[in-house]
């Protein structure tokens, strides 16, 4: 194990992007999100959780797949290049990692979208532990340990140092390329470290919530629940939900008449809007009572039914936090355990 001093994670951060592109946490206007480093950036390391998860960097909000040019009545077709040198993403938390395992469960599956694996090969995840959860956080009802990220190099930040630990090969290999600004050190400011962030965890007032009755043996029963009836009516179908959550992997594809041909492109979308997956005969969730449950249903029945029991959900609490009529995946699990429904 190694550690650095926080004063110094600027050179730090410029001697990883001699060699690979890095993103991590950036202030702009007065919100965080995960963005490219410059020597100028905001870097923001003291926000728990970003606006947007990191996910981004894997699956990018609208991203060009290949462009159309017509030249002497011939069409031209020129698929966008794939991801090809390696890159740094320093920051995340666990529950943004354990989002990347979902979306690796839908993208890394037959048939493999080239685009994202490219990125998966390519990208070093610089894990940084959670030092001071919040109230919204519920990872650990998900099987996740905000205090032992699973990354290829996992950190924590204690008393303004930050603690430095190689998990992977590609982990071992950025630690070798930046190991002149490290200095070698014990674990055992880290293992006090776990345990007092451990004993927070366990009085954060969703770290109980309890999955049972949630599973995908339940499709039908949950299905045809009438609360469903009621839990929606809040609901704006703004989509706020969608765009912050670490797992929620939905996308439209587009045409873009650049005027001097057309760029098809992908870019994020929601299973709570309206014109989600229509077509000329129409949706197939036609009042947003059906689409609310989709959400839902696909996190905490679909999902695990078709991944060995895996919910696609992590517990981060973004939604808990943005929601504006404060709807969200605990309020459901709740209301359905009040229901009785066991």
């Amino acid at each position: 194990m190694y550690k650095i001093a926080k004063e110094n994670l600027a050179s730090l951060f410029a001697l990883i992007h001699e060699t690979n592109e890095l993103y991590l946490p950036v202030q702009v206007a007065g919100q965080t999100n995960f963005a490219a480093w410059s020597e100028d950036a905001c870097v923001d390391l003291d926000t728990l959780k970003t606006v947007k998860s990191p996910k981004d960097v894997f699956f990018p909000q609208s991203e060009t797949l290949y462009t159309c040019n017509k030249e002497d009545n011939k069409l031209r077709i020129t698929p966008e290049a794939l991801v090809d040198a390696p890159f740094v993403v320093f920051g995340m938390k666990a529950c943004d990692i354990k989002g990347i395992e979902v979306l690796d469960r839908v993208f890394l599956s037959d048939p493999v979208d080239s685009f994202y694996a490219a990125r998966r090969e390519h990208g070093i995840i610089v894990a940084l532990a959670c030092h001071e959860p919040e109230e919204s956080c519920f990872c650990k009802v998900f099987g996740v340990d905000c205090t032992e990220p699973a990354a290829d190099v996992a950190t924590w930040m204690i008393e303004g140092e930050l603690y430095w630990k190689a998990l992977t090969e590609k982990g071992e290999k950025l630690t070798e390329a930046v190991k002149s600004l490290l200095t070698e050190t014990c674990e055992a400011k880290v293992e006090a470290e776990k345990s007092a962030v451990k004993e927070i965890v366990e009085k954060l007032p969703y770290s109980n919530l309890s999955l049972e009755g949630w599973n995908g043996d339940v499709l039908t029963e949950k299905f045809n629940d009438e609360l469903w009836n009621e839990l929606y009516k809040p609901c704006l179908a703004c989509g706020t939900c969608t765009f912050v959550c670490p797992t929620c992997q939905c996308y439209d594809i587009k045409d873009y008449n650049t005027g001097n041909g057309v760029q098809r492109y992908r870019c994020w979308d929601s299973c709570m809007y309206s014109d989600f997956t229509m077509m000329a005969h129409g949706n197939n969730r036609n009042s947003q009572m059906q689409r609310f449950r989709q959400r839902f249903m696909h996190k905490l029945v679909y999902f695990p039914a078709n991944n060995d029991g895996m919910y696609s959900c992590v517990g981060c609490g973004r939604c808990v936090d943005k929601c504006p009529a404060s709807l969200n995946i605990v309020k459901v699990i709740k209301a359905f355990s009040e229901k009785g429904d066991k």
